[in-house]
């Protein structure tokens, strides 16, 4: 058996996949139209899922994605598929997955925010929206729906003599380079009917066995997050990625403390699920304003910003913010008594400014009490993004084995 299968002949030639490059805030990806995968990667299972990680270049115990399009960070592991809307009213389907680096896994339980503002680009430059909706000059209104957390986003995307305007001088602290600006509007983030805050309560306190009790907030907006003290963990809240990254024993009493919250969210029953769910719910840590030098060696002055926030992401401190982590800080920061409000000295309870690793970021939501239900609900968290198409043609793609369809 063993001398017919060394026998039987290797594939010899390379998938010719048609595929765009593209940067969308912090965060990069390869795009796909549904329409132009294989036909077997077309619908949802292990074959998508083995065709993608191969893109990416997942699993790689090196965690280098030297064989693939990835870039070995949870900012750029990431894949979109995108296709003509199936909801009525919207423009396009949006599915994000977040690729593992080093493990043989897809998550698809959350969105990317920071993707998000690219998607309305991609859209538009692939046909997927109708003509008629296309201003020649001015901003289009591309409507999406964000078919892993079944939500409605808007991209207010520029335009210029017909194509979109990729080129202009918004600056975006994490970004080096500026580029046209892109509004991003997260429309009811949480559906009335849904639990913004899925214990109930503004603030809790999470029991992590061996590691300690923490005051945290619990808020299912944007993305589910758990929000604790700085101070309470330890830290100053002005930490950098170094700090962070470097220390093992640190990413894994936070990874343990993510996983006891997603426990007390009701995400999963066990902290054990935790292992094969990285991408939700997100952990951050917030203090108040202090001053401090981001990455790129910029001095961030307390004056300038409402509070500092850091999140962790796939294990690791994010470079900047996740959008979608910046629209639960917006929602957060909107209501009176959670660890996000009352770490923040903004006069106003319809945006914050707040500092991350990579400098600063401004983002505003609209938040109600309903006198009826008691309940607070947000009806809109807007950000401003930038993106840009980094390369488009094919990516080549080895044969998928039957072994990694396991």
């Amino acid at each position: 058996m063993q001398n017919e299968q060394r026998d039987m002949p290797l594939p010899t030639k390379q998938m010719k996949v048609l595929a765009t490059y593209m940067r969308g805030g912090t965060s990069k990806g390869v795009f796909f139209n549904l329409n132009e995968l294989p036909l077997q990667a077309q619908q949802p299972g292990a074959y998508r899922d083995a065709l993608l990680l191969r893109v990416i270049g997942s699993p790689d115990p090196y965690g280098k994605h030297t064989d693939g399009m990835g870039g070995a960070t949870s900012s750029t592991s990431k894949t979109v598929i995108l296709s003509k809307s199936e909801q009525p009213d919207h423009d396009v389907d949006y599915l994000f997955g977040q690729v593992a680096i080093d493990k043989p896994f897809i998550d698809w339980s959350g969105n990317c925010g920071n993707l998000t503002a690219a998607v309305g680009a991609f859209a538009i430059t692939n046909g997927l929206v109708d003509l008629s909706k296309l201003p020649k000059n001015g901003i289009a209104e591309i409507k999406i729906w964000q078919q892993n957390i079944s939500k409605t986003i808007i991209a207010h995307v520029p335009m210029c003599e017909g194509e979109v305007l990729e080129i202009g001088d918004f600056e975006l602290d994490g970004v080096t380079f500026p580029a046209a600006e892109v509004v991003i509007d997260f429309v009811e983030p949480v559906d009335p009917s849904e639990i913004l805050f899925p214990t109930g309560n503004l603030i809790d306190t999470l029991n992590v066995p061996n590691i300690g009790e923490f005051q945290t907030t619990f808020i299912n907006a944007g993305i589910p997050t758990l929000f604790l003290n700085a101070e309470e963990l330890g830290f100053d809240g002005t930490e950098l990625q170094d700090a962070i990254n470097g220390d093992d024993a640190i990413l894994a009493k936070l990874e343990t403390i993510r996983a006891y919250g997603a426990v007390q969210m009701g995400l999963i029953k066990d902290v054990k699920e935790a292992e094969v769910r990285q991408h939700t719910p997100k952990i951050a840590f917030v203090s108040g304003p202090k001053s401090f030098v981001s990455s790129s060696g910029k001095t961030i002055s307390a004056d300038a910003i409402d509070l500092n926030v850091r999140a962790v992401s796939m294990g690791k401190l994010h470079h900047a913010m996740m959008g979608t982590a910046a629209v639960a800080i917006g929602a957060a920061a909107a209501i009176p008594g959670t660890i996000v409000n009352l770490a923040s000295s903004s006069t106003t309870d319809t945006s914050v400014t707040f500092g991350h690793p990579s400098g600063t970021l401004k983002v505003g939501a609209e938040a109600n009490l309903d006198n009826v239900t008691k309940k607070w609900q947000i009806a809109k968290v807007s950000m401003s993004r930038s993106a840009r198409i980094l390369m488009e043609g094919t990516v080549r793609i080895p044969p998928i084995s039957n072994s990694s369809l396991l």
